[in-house]
Formats: C-alpha cells, sequence, structure tokens
C-alpha cells in the first residue's frame, strides 16, 4: 500500500500541475504598501509573476496575448495570475489591509520594513 498523502509524490508540492516558470524583466524592486488606516495587521501577499501580469497589462497596455508572450506562459495562465493579483488588490484597498509582495526589496539587499 502507498503510503503518500493525497498530491505528494512524483515531485508535486500540491494538487495540479507545477507553475511554469515565468520571464518577469527587472522593473526595479518589489515594495510593500500598508494603509494609513483600516487593518495594517492584516496582509494580502502579492507573487512577483501577478505584480508583472498587472504591470504589463494594466500599466503597460499589453494586450492578454502579448503578455503572455512576455512572460513565457499560456494566455490562460496570464489570465489566472491576472484575475488573481486584481482580486487581491482589490480586497486589500476595499478591507484596508497591507499589500505584501513576496521578495519585496529582497533582490537589490534591500530590507523590508515588515522584516524589522
Amino acid at each position: 500500500m502507498d503510503e503518500r498523502g493525497p498530491g505528494e509524490g512524483r515531485g508535486h508540492r500540491g494538487r495540479g500541475r507545477p507553475r511554469v516558470r515565468r520571464m518577469i524583466g527587472d522593473g526595479g524592486a518589489f515594495r510593500c504598501f500598508g494603509p494609513l488606516c483600516g487593518r495594517p495587521d492584516e496582509v494580502v501577499l502579492l507573487l512577483p509573476e501577478e505584480i508583472e501580469a498587472l504591470r504589463l497589462v494594466d500599466l503597460a497596455g499589453f494586450e492578454q496575448e502579448e503578455a503572455a508572450i512576455a512572460l513565457g506562459i499560456s494566455r490562460k495562465t496570464l489570465w489566472r495570475d491576472l484575475h488573481e493579483a486584481r482580486k487581491k488588490v482589490a480586497d486589500a484597498l476595499v478591507h484596508g489591509k497591507t499589500i505584501q509582495i513576496v521578495g519585496c526589496g529582497r533582490r537589490r539587499g534591500e530590507r523590508c520594513p515588515g522584516d524589522e
């Protein structure tokens, strides 16, 4: 009998396929953002690939197909990352939560204020 739990084995850490590695450009150090009021102790975590999807589509004006090619992923994967990022940002803005980006500021050796 196999003693592995559900989703274990074959190199997977969880259910489904492993995440595809994204080609994220160096658009500057990631930063965390917090509200002046609200619930600053509650945190919403954004992944670098979600930030890059937001940047390419919402800020740079790329079409989803162009952004997906730039990131080296499928359009459906880009849409999923973009949808998740927009949902997280909306949650933080509406509920006054801190937005923390995984790996914020650490690329250039900076310390994240949340680490102090």
